[in-house]
């Protein structure tokens, strides 16, 4: 099992060693830094390569969730810790209802801060992580591997697809076994690492980058956004019910005190808020408004001003 796994590791774009990096820590520290960030601006140039590839499985995906399917990564080490990171990231910026972004990290919160032995080499501990859930034909699992070998994250897409539930496997190496599992296939090759193996560099970066977008964009797509405003967002704290307050000011150019009435109507919800000053309508008219739209606030301003004007 060693020898097979030190053929495959040899077979890695992202294990490679660059020899001409050999001396770097012989070199000012003024120049190390210039040598890693030019390699950083190699990263988005690689995600570019992989857009109609990430497009598609954003609506594929934003398309389950729209029917009530949850969106769930699964990975080791800082792949599962980025994916951890995205999901925990949702409920205050999207208002994403708890569990409906879920991220899975190879042994558990304990592996957040350090190594659980053994956990990434198992399919299994992936598969029964699912049945937790009670997964569904109706959510996304997206495996994410630098290595695209990972049998937690291969494993995790290879039970979720047998279960019919949509599947995304996200690697930085071409031909991997998490790709060829799964409905979409994202490769984003960015080559060597700065430091020899050191995934958490470049290929941590573009999992981020694609992360991003993935949970973003299906968002947008589930109405939690209004242009580029985060119409949904859960405000929590002193920072956010400003941030609150300068959304309804940027959609609506009410003055101040009318967004803080609306607020105030709304129990301090953006977008009903949002809807009540641009239509001129009551809270609870707003708010049934929203609901027989899905959420979407540019399809209950229409039907608002269309009922209006008829």
């Amino acid at each position: 099992m060693t020898s097979d796994l030190h053929a495959q590791l040899a077979h890695l774009t992202t294990e490679a060693f660059r020899p001409e990096l050999a001396d770097i820590d012989r070199l000012p520290t003024a120049e190390i830094v210039r040598l890693m960030n030019a390699e950083d601006r190699s990263v988005p140039a690689a995600v570019a390569t992989q857009l109609p590839r990430i497009a598609a499985a954003i609506d594929a995906t934003a398309e389950r969730m729209a029917g009530g399917g949850r969106l769930i990564y699964a990975g080791a080490g800082t792949a599962g810790r980025l994916g951890v990171l995205d999901a925990s990231e949702c409920p205050p910026t999207f208002n994403a209802a708890p569990g409906q972004v879920v991220g899975l990290i190879a042994g558990g919160p304990e592996a957040m801060a350090g190594a659980v032995e053994g956990a990434e080499d198992s399919a299994s501990l992936a598969a029964g992580d699912l049945a937790a859930l009670g997964l569904t034909p109706d959510d996304t699992v997206v495996g994410v591997s630098a290595s695209g070998r990972t049998p937690y994250a291969v494993g995790a897409v290879a039970h979720a697809r047998a279960l019919g539930a949509l599947t995304i496997g996200l690697a930085c190496n071409t031909g991997s076994a998490l790709v060829a599992a799964a409905d979409h296939g994202i490769e984003v090759v960015v080559g060597p690492e700065f430091i020899t193996g050191s995934t958490r560099l470049k290929a941590g970066t573009a999992q981020k980058l694609v992360l991003n977008m993935i949970s973003t964009i299906t968002m947008m797509r589930l109405g939690k956004t209004y242009g580029n405003l985060m119409v949904d967002v859960r405000a929590t704290n002193d920072k956010l019910r400003a941030r609150s307050r300068r959304i309804v000011a940027q959609a609506t150019g009410a003055s101040q005190p009318e967004i803080d009435a609306a607020l105030e109507a709304t129990d301090g919800e953006v977008k009903p808020a949002i809807l009540t000053l641009l239509a001129d309508i009551d809270a609870p008219t707003a708010e049934r408004l929203l609901k027989e739209s899905n959420g979407h606030l540019r399809k209950a301003l229409a039907t608002a001003t269309t009922t209006d004007t008829a």
